[in-house]
């Protein structure tokens, strides 16, 4: 998920909807992905041996593939359905979601893409690393990314169990644990090639259903998005197509843009896609393609949302989930019947197993390759003993994921995932930005940036309105924002800055010279 709180408890039905029963549809089509993604990793198992094919897919990715890719990664089940749910109930402002998760792509074509491509090997702390001490930078930069991947891996595995709970009826523990166990699968013997896959497929599947469920829906309004607009204005007021209706205070919606935007550049399993493209030139298309259906799918969302406050009614959907989630399942009832929500909802649980492997992979990647290579072996190992760490540390995150699944049972875990982001646009982000481009970067600035970012995103989300009023129930919350990117993420970049200009490198900064031909013109990448 990305974003509102996940189908967390079982919703009331109204009589008119068949969600929370079994449908056959549904469940054919759900095993009918398994079995196809099941045989890829087969296929996918064969191919994966070394180090490089076990995380990189042996970099033979094409830019177009690795696009279609890319955005099978992005595109979760909640911004989907979440996205969607919000401009049913919301209106307007559900949108500034969509083009904040949007937005942060062109910034990663133009900064990110090329110097992560052409600097690093498996994960961005290879670039970080590239002309600072390893060890320190391996450390830190490790507990970033798994503490990222942790609190989105928790959203989507009680997401998971939840959607499923609502969609077939089955116990959410089953749900959880069939969610784990496949994608553990995936990851230990597909590796990336398999990953791969089943995002492109997924992709594919995602944007073709809700494409569909855009045609279908529009077919009510002469096609015309104009009769769409003024039936929500008829039906609910002007209001509900203008702003200001969800989030109010501007540092909140500043906040939670950057958040949004520079977060997606400091989202480990998004960037450690680029390495399995064979160049800098398919990394940039790569970008170029994952934005174009990204940007799609997001204009598609919108849609969705209009026209499930329309034809379904905001008192049905609200009444069904409090968070609206279920607006496009049963926009896809109301419009293409039970076989069509059966399609809609295997599309959305396929949606959760690709994104939760791809978060499995990269956590793998980050321990095997970060901290056992780089910190206990002191960058001396071979590939093999690195791949049996790999595969260990795979299985170790998908019986986590589990755990972590089972026990958030019931919990409002909305909350995680902007904190997922925010932990990546302040610890991640920054440090990656700054070794890329400033010469003076220094390992301890480097350090000290991102312990900054990551301790102030957890320490001030706890004090904010989601965590301290919303969960903990206090009358009042400490720190005033919603999402604490805007401080967190400003504390790193300045206390990186200053740390670089108190303790200067010298080392690091001869080396930027050779950093720079290899981050522009690739000589010498992997």
């Amino acid at each position: 998920m990305h974003l509102t709180s996940l189908f967390l408890q079982a919703p009331a039905m109204p009589a008119a909807s068949t969600l929370g029963t079994a449908n056959p549809v549904s469940i054919i089509m759900f095993f009918l992905f398994v079995a196809i993604t099941l045989y890829i990793t087969y296929w996918a198992a064969k191919k994966t041996k070394t180090g490089s094919e076990f995380y990189a897919a042996g970099r033979n990715i094409s830019g177009f593939q690795n696009g279609l890719a890319l955005a099978g990664d992005y595109m979760s089940a909640a911004s989907f359905l979440g996205i969607a749910g919000m401009v049913a109930t919301k209106g307007y402002d559900g949108l500034i979601y969509s083009i904040g998760f949007l937005v942060g792509w062109p910034l990663i074509m133009f900064l990110i893409a090329e110097p992560l491509r052409n600097l690093g090997k498996y994960t961005f702390a290879d670039v970080v690393a590239y002309r600072l001490q390893q060890r320190p930078i391996r450390i830190v930069s490790s507990v970033g990314s798994l503490l990222t991947i942790a609190f989105y891996l928790i959203a989507q595995m009680v997401g998971a169990g939840g959607l499923i709970k609502t969609l077939f009826g089955l116990q959410y523990e089953i749900a959880v644990v069939v969610v784990g166990v496949v994608m553990t699968a995936y990851v230990l013997f597909g590796g990336m090639l398999a990953t791969t896959w089943v995002q492109i497929i997924k992709a594919v599947l995602l944007l073709s259903g809700a494409t569909v469920l855009v045609i279908l829906s529009l077919s009510y309004f002469n096609y015309s998005p104009g009769a769409l607009f003024q039936a929500v204005s008829e039906k609910y007021g002007d209001a509900m197509l203008a702003p200001g209706g969800f989030i109010t205070n501007p540092f909140d919606a500043l906040s939670l843009g950057l958040a949004l935007m520079l977060g997606t550049a400091g989202l480990p399993h998004i960037l450690m896609r680029f390495y399995t493209v064979p160049d800098a030139k398919a990394a940039r298309k790569s970008v170029f393609v994952a934005t174009g259906f990204i940007g799609y799918f997001y204009i598609l969302t919108f849609f969705i949302g209009f026209s499930a406050m329309v034809l379904v009614g905001k008192p049905i959907i609200e009444g069904i989930d409090k968070g609206g989630n279920m607006a496009a399942l049963l926009l896809a009832e109301q419009t293409g019947g039970t076989a069509f929500l059966g399609f809609i909802a295997a599309v959305a649980f396929a949606t959760i197993l690709a994104v939760v492997a791809g978060l499995t992979l990269s956590g793998a990647s980050s321990i095997s390759h970060d901290l056992y290579v780089h910190v206990f072996k002191k960058g001396v190992s071979n590939e093999q003993g690195e791949m049996k760490v790999a595969r260990r540390a795979t299985l170790a995150l998908g019986i986590l994921s589990i755990v972590l699944g089972l026990v958030f049972k019931g919990q409002n875990v909305a909350f995680m995932v902007g904190l997922a982001f925010s932990i990546a646009a302040s610890a991640n982000f920054p440090a990656l930005l700054m070794s890329i481009i400033w010469k003076k970067f220094t390992t301890q600035g480097a350090v000290w940036s991102i312990a900054t970012g990551a301790s102030l995103s957890l320490v001030l989300i706890v004090l904010s309105p989601t965590i301290w009023v919303d969960i903990l129930h206090n009358p009042e919350a400490i720190f005033p924002l919603k999402n604490p990117a805007l401080v967190s993420m400003s504390g790193a970049f300045l206390v990186g800055i200053v740390i670089s200009l108190l303790n200067p490198e010298t080392e690091a900064a001869q080396k930027f010279e050779s950093e720079k031909l290899r981050t522009y013109l690739g000589i010498g990448a992997e």
